[in-house]
């Protein structure tokens, strides 16, 4: 009998281990909220001050508190850990703020996340700098990034789309106010175009005008076609569309240079020098121009064709380097983007200050993205796998980076969508020429009240 109840104990651990093998691989999150957040937690708190020791992360105590525990318990005086905060558990790690201290930096503490992860049995460190003395510690329990699920409570606004989600398990968002122009590059069937297409819906629902460029005769952008208040399907659509966003924004621009010539006396508050300083009422609608392909725009076979192709580039240019203050943003997508596509290309791409890039076929076309703005993110990109689309490294002028991965939507969603939210976009009539055709949806026959039988004799 007791031998039977011993295996009876193993056979119930052996179970558990199994099961919480099997929970922590395929439902990671339910799997830490039981099981992984304790016990991170008991790390952190039983090997607090020895794991910062180890890490470099001490310094020696003031002299006063040196004399007094020699006077009072003369034991030996230990290096002084940064002062931790509370720990705050979250569904995806753990939160705690460290106060640093005299002589540290935040650089410090980034520099070992690495071994802070090992040393608490977390997947992730990420560290934030909250103000001047004072750090967050981000731990990330799993893989936020292999199934991605966007945060229940995300801060949007006008032209801010949550569009992704980051390695330490916070929102990206696309502001478009901050971030006027994006580069967004990768190779076939990265994840480019459910980035695009998730950023699209997203901007579906505000009082935006958007406008396509998609010179694959339209299959990207067309199944949004009743949202979008243009669509060219070729080169030489965009080359008639462009001369016309050009021409919108100058005359925003009129509409600007009216506003600030005000009489004198007027207050400051009222003297605009964009299109977001204008009066509600006045002011005009923004409009996102979204480039499926962009080399497509580049590349020409003969002399009348790269005389076009130069107009639509200039023009291109003319939009990256003046359409922000007049409202008008760009969204330009390829597979490769550099100086072999052809004068003027270089320029235009400095003018993007946003970068996104997925999985690329070449070390090349990772540094045409983040090469001239974060060198160290080229390896990140280069290191992306064809296991998982919509892994992305995206990065800013200011030379910060970090991983992202969208969130799958499937096209007849994000259509829905763009039928349901028809209503929202707005009435610019420059752009009604170019206005794509919605064919009517299909009804379906209704069924009939009554059922016929046969008759029976």
């Amino acid at each position: 009998m007791t031998g039977l109840v011993t295996w009876a104990e193993l056979g119930g651990a052996l179970t558990a281990i199994g099961g919480a093998a099997y929970a922590r691989h395929t439902y990671p999150a339910a799997y830490w909220s039981t099981v992984g957040l304790p016990l991170s937690v008991a790390r952190l708190l039983a090997s607090y001050s020895s794991t910062m020791d180890a890490c470099g992360l001490t310094v020696e105590p003031p002299r006063w508190r040196t004399l007094a525990v020699r006077a009072t318990t003369r034991r030996e005086v230990r290096p002084v850990p940064p002062r931790r905060g509370i720990i705050r558990p979250t569904t995806t790690g753990l939160r705690v703020r460290l106060r640093l201290a005299p002589g540290q930096e935040p650089a410090d503490v980034a520099a070992s996340a690495e071994r802070l992860r090992h040393a608490w049995g977390v997947h992730a460190v990420h560290v934030r700098d909250i103000k001047p003395g004072v750090v967050e510690l981000r731990l990330v329990g799993f893989d936020v990034l292999r199934k991605v699920r966007m945060p229940r409570r995300l801060d949007g606004g006008p032209l801010q789309i949550p569009v992704a989600l980051r390695e330490d398990a916070t929102a990206f968002v696309r502001d478009y106010r901050t971030v006027p122009h994006e580069l967004v590059l990768g190779a076939t069937l990265s994840g480019k175009s459910m980035y695009l297409r998730n950023l699209l819906t997203g901007l579906a629902a505000q009082p935006v005008a958007l406008v396509g460029i998609d010179c694959k005769r339209g299959v990207e952008l067309a199944p949004f076609a009743p949202r979008l208040s243009a669509l060219a399907t070729d080169s030489d659509q965009a080359a008639e569309l462009l001369p016309v966003l050009v021409k919108e924004m100058e005359d925003r621009y009129d509409l600007i240079k009216a506003r600030q010539g005000i009489a004198p006396g007027t207050p400051e508050e009222l003297i605009t020098s964009d299109v977001w300083g204008l009066p509600e009422d006045e002011r005009p609608a923004p409009i996102v121009l979204f480039i499926d392909e962009v080399a497509e725009l580049f590349l020409v076979a003969t002399r009348k064709e790269e005389e076009r192709r130069d107009e639509m580039v200039t023009r291109l240019i003319r939009l990256a380097q003046l359409g922000r203050a007049a409202g008008i943003y760009l969204e330009v997508c390829g597979q490769r983007f550099g100086a072999e596509l052809g004068k003027g290309a270089t320029m235009l791409r400095a003018q993007l200050t946003g970068r996104v890039c997925h999985r690329v076929n070449d070390e090349a076309s990772a540094k045409m993205a983040l090469g001239d703005i974060a060198p160290e993110a080229v390896l990140a990109a280069c290191a992306i796998a064809s296991e998982l689309p919509g892994l992305a490294v995206v990065g800013d002028t200011s030379g910060g980076w970090s991983r992202i991965r969208t969130p799958y939507l499937s096209l007849a969603d994000a259509a829905a969508t763009c039928r349901a939210t028809a209503d929202l976009a707005p009435d610019i009539p420059a752009l009604d020429p170019f206005r794509p055709h919605v064919p009517p949806m299909p009804v379906e026959a209704s069924r009939p009240v009554t059922t016929t039988r046969p008759v029976t004799e």
